[in-house]
């Protein structure tokens, strides 16, 4: 979906793919036609922007194989898509029964990751719509936060830079400039955009031209940042906002209570990790995983509000006595395109968690699933347009 931002720039907004992975071009091709296109039927547009998510053996599959990428951009026209963006923050194994830990690896200290990276920037230059010169990839931020070491962080800022150096190639190549977005996330190396802009305005930090933030708004509020002061932030060291995903976290405002821990409990899963928050009077206390922070060892105390890193349905807030952080989402988005000019293009919508919620939210249908998801885009296209953005056919 398409907006024109009163300064005249076009703000793209998608949808991530990695809701219902795949791990192959098959698996891809199978998503597109089962439920991106149900998806934008069900907005009745006649083009539909999707976040891509491409693993590790779909991405080699395509660089490896020009008739597969013909496939690939043939089924996206078909099926009225188009990709601006990609996720390319997991690697492989997202579909998984457990994913938690796993998807942190492999990190930026690893060619791995970065030749990964380079692969899907030349993948989205090749996808990339006639009329759009610029694309974006999130990543995850360096690494899971141990083992990582000053040399880690070297080799780590090192391999950015040399994609840096590889996107410029890529641009004069092709014409079309891909950038990288770090997305901060709690418990990872960088976890908060004031950590992210110390890495990227450190010593052998590759170029903002190339390289600036994905902003999570769901991992924003979950470490209880403030949107304006964290996007002014960015924006007093030069670190740009390359792209934004639109997400919202799970609130309590009185975990210490039964019924309040009874519900949180029920959001509690085995697949993701949900790192969850306690905004306490000397700082913000932390515990890797929801069941944890509830049962574990150390508990957290849950004298004061806590926020959960896991990703709530945005127009399906969970029932009292919880909450989802819309209204922090609301005031990001706000800050980000709702001024003079927007600070960011490339929004996505990024619940990837329909299928881990409890029952009561959870689709039980394939046909459920895509209404979710266009409910979702619907109230962010109407945040948008209530911003001042006008939507274009």
């Amino acid at each position: 979906m398409r907006f024109q931002h009163p300064d005249g720039s076009v703000v793209h907004l998608a949808y991530c793919t990695n809701v219902h992975p795949a791990e192959t071009l098959d698996g891809v091709l199978a998503q597109l036609r089962d439920y991106c296109e149900p998806v934008r039927r069900r907005l009745g547009r006649a083009r539909l922007g999707i976040g891509l998510w491409l693993a590790r053996d779909a991405a080699r599959t395509l660089v490896a194989d020009a008739g597969a990428r013909r496939t690939l951009r043939e089924a996206l026209e078909r099926h009225g898509l188009e990709v601006v963006t990609l996720n390319g923050f997991p690697y492989r194994g997202f579909g998984g029964e457990r994913v938690k830990y796993a998807v942190y690896t492999p990190d930026w200290t690893s060619r791995e990751r970065l030749d990964h990276t380079a692969d899907l920037a030349g993948l989205l230059a090749e996808l990339l719509p006639g009329d759009e010169p610029e694309g974006t990839i999130s990543t995850l931020p360096l690494a899971w936060r141990t083992p990582f070491t000053p040399q880690d962080q070297e080799r780590a800022l090192a391999h950015l830079t040399e994609l840096a150096e590889r996107l410029d190639a890529l641009a004069e190549r092709t014409g079309r400039s891909i950038r990288l977005a770090l997305e901060p996330e709690p418990g990872c190396i960088v976890e908060t955009t004031g950590q992210a802009a110390e890495v990227l305005t450190a010593p052998g930090a590759p170029p903002s031209s190339r390289v600036g933030v994905c902003l999570d708004t769901c991992h924003l509020a979950t470490a209880f940042e403030d949107p304006d002061r964290a996007i002014a932030g960015l924006t007093a060291r030069g670190v740009p906002v390359v792209k934004a995903q639109l997400s919202a976290a799970l609130h309590a405002e009185h975990p210490g209570e039964p019924a309040v821990r009874a519900a949180l409990a029920d959001f509690a899963e085995p697949r993701f990790l949900h790192q969850t928050r306690e905004r306490a009077p000397g700082g913000v206390l932390g515990n890797d995983d929801l069941d944890t922070a509830l049962f574990g060892p150390e508990p957290l105390p849950g004298r004061d509000p806590w926020r959960v890193h896991l990703h709530i349905p945005l127009h399906a807030r969970p029932h009292p006595p919880l909450t989802s952080t819309l209204p922090h989402l609301t005031q990001a988005l706000t800050r980000l395109v709702g001024g003079e000019r927007a600070l960011t293009r490339h929004l996505e919508v990024e619940t990837y968690t329909w299928q881990v919620l409890p029952p009561a939210l959870r689709p039980r249908t394939p046909e459920g699933l895509a209404d979710g998801i266009a409910a979702e885009l619907s109230l962010a296209r109407d945040l948008l347009t209530g911003l001042g953005l006008k939507e274009l056919s």
